[in-house]
């Protein structure tokens, strides 16, 4: 399964955990150097997983929070622990 944005491969991997609709990538298939943290909102430091925001920067252009992933996770979430997520603005399939 791959992330595609602006054609540009963000993810690409075997091993996706579905959850919620979404489908969440092992960090380690996951182009990290394509993402960038987002600055935390007020929502963000309320979410009791820990979530945090990226950034992906796809050929200078910057799509903002267009991934993200649980840096503390509770149940049900902690089967996707280590893992990162997309929006739609990305294409996942």
């Amino acid at each position: 399964m791959k992330a595609i944005l602006d054609g540009r491969v963000l993810a690409d991997s075997d091993d996706v955990v579905e959850s919620g609709g979404y489908s969440y990538f092992r960090r380690s298939d996951v182009r990290m150097d394509l993402l960038e943290p987002a600055e935390k909102t007020r929502r963000d430091l309320e979410c009791p997983h820990g979530v945090r925001f990226f950034d992906a920067v796809v050929d200078g252009v910057r799509h903002e929070r267009v991934a993200w992933s649980y840096e503390a996770p509770r149940e049900p979430m902690r089967a996707v622990a280590q893992r990162v997520g997309f929006w739609e603005d990305v294409q996942v399939g």
